[in-house]
């Protein structure tokens, strides 16, 4: 019987955990046994005791876990000390960022731990029940809407009283994946004026079936690759998208940036300038922030101010969702280990002519 493993993050920078009461059920009707740090999800509300009830076992000693486990469950990559105690050979599966995790994921590898990074996952049907970066960024749009109004300070719907009216806030949205979709979503129900922008032409209709209305660059290409993420941008289009937005972020009361371009460092979309053009008071929430921000003067776990505009950008804005995310996570996983078990051999088998397991596999130094 196979030893599937986690133990808690660093929870000074992530409050995610991999493995809930609900998954543990789910993962021993597969047959493998359950290992768990003591606390584990404590800092969540949930008691040992659930895990326990649910047939985990508990450990107080993390090095005992990471040295037993076969595979290992995580939200982000391990430290220093934690790949020191991970066997070789064994399996490791989480969102590992290949940008910002270069070195650690080198080490990985050099100890022969086959390496299954969630945010490699191919935008296939088949994958959906998988997709971590459709969960989490889910999560991300709609907390960095919720934030931002906290910071606005200012009403956002169109209100008539006695007194007057109330003009509705303008929020633009940058990036309109599965987190800027969401911000849109978040930003309309709350009733304000939405509008974004994205180098792929397909989400022109997805912006505007949101209610919002989509900026679009003239004569640009579909940035979009194979996979349906965004690709880099060239320097036209850049230009270009900077002439579009010079006039349209200084109109705006928030901005949500949220473009990222897998394994790379984020493109910078608004500029100093930008930012100094904008309203006293306006705000800019940058959710690419972790891997260089799209916006000037965006700092992780700060806010900036600028000319009275404020600029936000959590370390990891997950957090303040934590246990609604570690459910939908921890499912996603559940589902990822279930496509790498075959039912014939019993077992997990590595099958590289499955699309999935070859896309998310790392298989050399990067």
């Amino acid at each position: 019987m196979k030893i599937i493993g986690s133990v808690k993050e660093d929870l000074s920078k992530e409050k995610r955990v991999s493995i809930t009461p609900e998954t543990v059920k789910r993962l021993k009707d597969l047959n493998f046994s359950i290992f768990l740090e003591k606390t584990y999800g404590e800092h969540l509300g949930i008691a040992d005791e659930e895990y326990k009830n649910r047939g985990a076992n508990l450990y107080s000693s993390a090095k005992e876990i990471l040295e037993k486990s076969e595979i290992i469950l995580k939200v982000n990559c391990p430290s220093n000390d934690e790949i020191s105690f991970i066997k070789d050979k064994s399996i490791l599966i989480g969102q590992f960022d290949l940008f910002s995790n270069e070195k650690i994921l080198n080490k990985l590898i050099n100890k022969n731990i086959k390496i299954f990074s969630l945010n490699l996952l191919p935008r296939i049907t088949r994958a959906q029940p998988m997709d971590v970066l459709s969960s989490q960024a889910n999560l991300a749009g709609y907390r960095a809407v919720i934030e931002s109004v906290g910071e606005f300070g200012k009403a956002i719907p169109m209100m008539m009283t006695a007194a007057g009216t109330i003009t509705p806030a303008k929020i633009l949205v940058i990036g309109a994946g599965v987190a800027g979709l969401q911000a849109i979503a978040t930003a309309k129900r709350l009733g304000g004026i939405v509008s974004a922008t994205d180098v792929r032409t397909v989400a022109k209709e997805q912006v505007e079936s949101l209610g919002g209305k989509f900026l679009s660059v003239e004569g640009a290409e579909n940035l979009e690759t194979v996979g349906g993420y965004a690709k880099e941008a060239g320097e036209d289009f850049k230009r270009k998208q900077a002439e579009l937005l010079i006039n349209s972020v200084k109109k705006n009361d928030i901005i949500i940036c949220t473009a990222l371009i897998p394994g790379k460092k984020a493109p910078r979309i608004i500029s100093e300038d930008m930012v100094k053009s904008m309203k006293p008071g306006s705000i800019i929430y940058d959710l690419a922030v972790g891997q260089g921000g799209n916006s000037a003067y965006s700092e992780s776990g700060k806010i900036n101010i600028v000319n009275g505009v404020k600029i936000m950008g959590s370390n990891n804005i997950l957090n303040n969702l934590a246990l609604t995310a570690s459910n939908l996570y921890a499912k996603n996983l559940l589902n990822f280990v279930n496509n790498l078990y075959s039912k014939e051999k019993k077992d997990i088998h590595i099958n590289l002519e499955d699309e999935i397991i070859n896309k998310t596999l790392i298989k050399k130094e990067l």
